[in-house]
C-alpha cells in the first residue's frame, strides 16, 4: 500500500507524544518564558543541546532573569558563560540583556523588533518569535534545513540552497496546522531533525515520511547535499605558565574586540601561520625565568586549528604587567577552554614534577 500524504498535522501528532523535555522548554499548556526561550537560542548556536543543558542550568541559576543578567559585571557573565565558545556571544548577550532591562524588562514580540536588539540575527528572531510569542514562521536551523532538502528532495548543495530550503521550510510552515501551533511546529521540526530525519534517517518511523521526496527516490541520506569544504587552516603559537612562590600564576585580559574578546588568557604569543621556534617564543615571553616547554594544547576554532607550546616557570616574583591568582582558584575566572587545556596540561606537568621528586626523595 502505497503511503498517505502526511504533512504537519501529523508531525503536531507526533510531537505531542514525542516531544523532548528541556529545561528551556514550557510544559504543554504553559506559556513560554521570552528570556529563557532568547537565553537557550543563544546558548545553541554551534553547539549541541547536550553541552548546553549543564550550562544553561548554571546560568539561569545565576541570572534568573533579564535584569539580573543586565545588573551584572561582565566578568560574571563571561565566567559563567565559560567553556561554550564563540564568545561573541556572550558580550552581546549581556548587552541584549542591558537594552531589553532598560526598556522595561519585554522582550519584542514580532521579528522586526527582535532583530533590533543586540546579538539577534534572522535566525534567532525567527525562533524567539515563534517560541516565545507564536508568530508563524519556520526558524532555519540545520535540522530544518537537513528536514526541508530530504522533503522536498531539493540538489542544490549547501551554503548555496539556504534560499531554497527556507522558501521550502516556508510552504511546509504556511499549513493551516502549522500556523495555529508555530511554537509548537518549530519545535517539532527541531526534535524531528535532533531524533529521527538525522544525518541517518530513520524513515519508516518518520511522521512526514509519507510526503517525503528524498525517500521516495531511496536516498535520503545524500541530502542535503554540501560544497566539498576547505582545508582548515592552522595557526601556532606559544603559552606561558608563570607562578611564584606564593603558587599564584600570571594572567591576562584579552581586548574586548576580536576573538576570545574580554576573557582571560595565560600571557602568550601571536598566533601565526608558521611555527614559532623556541628561542623566538621565548624571546617573547612576559619575563626571564627558567622557562621549559610542558607539552602541546591542540584547540579547533570554527575556522582554523591551534597548536599552542606550553612553556612553564616559577620565580620568586612576579613582575611581569597583568594580574596574579592562586592556582587553585581559577575555576571562577572567565577562561576559554583553550585556555583551560593550557592550565590542565600545566598543572599535570608540575604535579607530574612532584611525584618524581618524591619518588627520587
Amino acid at each position: 500500500m502505497p503511503d498517505r500524504p502526511a504533512g504537519p498535522p501529523d508531525l503536531l501528532r507526533w510531537y505531542d507524544r514525542h516531544r523532548r523535555t528541556m529545561p528551556w522548554r514550557a510544559l504543554p499548556g504553559e506559556a513560554a518564558d521570552p528570556y529563557r526561550v532568547w537565553l537557550s537560542e543563544i546558548m545553541l548556536q554551534q553547539t549541541t543541546v547536550a553541552a548546553v543543558i549543564p550550562y544553561y542550568n548554571r546560568f539561569i541559576a545565576r541570572f534568573p532573569d533579564v535584569h539580573l543578567l543586565a545588573a551584572a559585571p561582565a566578568d560574571a557573565v563571561m565566567s559563567a558563560w565559560a567553556g561554550l565558545g564563540y564568545y561573541a556571544r556572550a558580550r552581546n548577550l549581556h548587552a541584549c540583556a542591558k537594552a531589553v532591562s532598560a526598556g522595561g524588562g519585554q522582550f519584542p514580540g514580532t521579528i522586526e523588533g527582535l532583530l533590533t536588539l543586540p546579538g539577534i540575527g534572522p535566525y534567532t528572531a525567527r525562533a524567539v518569535a515563534a517560541i516565545a510569542f507564536g508568530v508563524p514562521v519556520v526558524p532555519m536551523d540545520g535540522n530544518v534545513e537537513r528536514i526541508a532538502a530530504r522533503l522536498f528532495a531539493i540538489t542544490t548543495p549547501l551554503p548555496a540552497a539556504k534560499p531554497l530550503l527556507a522558501a521550502a521550510a516556508d510552504r511546509l510552515g504556511d499549513h493551516q496546522a502549522a500556523r495555529a501551533r508555530a511554537a509548537d511546529f518549530a519545535q517539532a521540526l527541531f526534535d524531528l531533525g535532533a531524533t529521527i530525519c538525522t544525518r541517518a534517517p530513520a524513515c519508516g518511523i518518520c511522521p512526514l515520511a509519507g510526503m517525503c521526496a528524498a525517500r521516495r527516490a531511496g536516498n535520503p541520506a545524500d541530502f542535503p547535499a554540501r560544497a566539498a569544504k576547505p582545508v582548515r587552516p592552522t595557526r601556532h603559537g606559544a603559552l606561558f605558565w608563570l607562578t611564584d612562590v606564593q603558587n599564584r600564576v600570571l594572567l591576562r585580559r584579552r581586548p574586548p574586540a576580536g576573538l576570545l574578546g574580554g576573557m582571560t588568557e595565560l600571557p602568550g604569543t601571536d598566533w601565526l601561520p608558521a611555527q614559532w621556534s623556541e628561542s623566538a617564543a621565548l624571546a617573547a615571553a612576559p619575563m626571564a625565568a627558567p622557562w621549559r616547554r610542558a607539552g602541546r594544547v591542540r584547540h579547533v576554532f570554527t575556522h582554523f586549528e591551534l597548536y599552542l607550546d606550553l612553556f612553564t616557570a616559577r620565580v620568586p616574583t612576579i613582575t611581569a604587567e597583568g594580574f596574579l591568582r592562586d592556582t587553585m582558584s581559577l575555576a571562577d575566572e572567565a577562561l576559554p577552554s583553550v585556555m583551560r587545556k593550557g592550565i590542565a596540561l600545566a598543572q599535570a606537568d608540575a604535579a607530574g614534577d612532584a611525584a618524581g621528586l618524591g619518588q627520587r626523595g
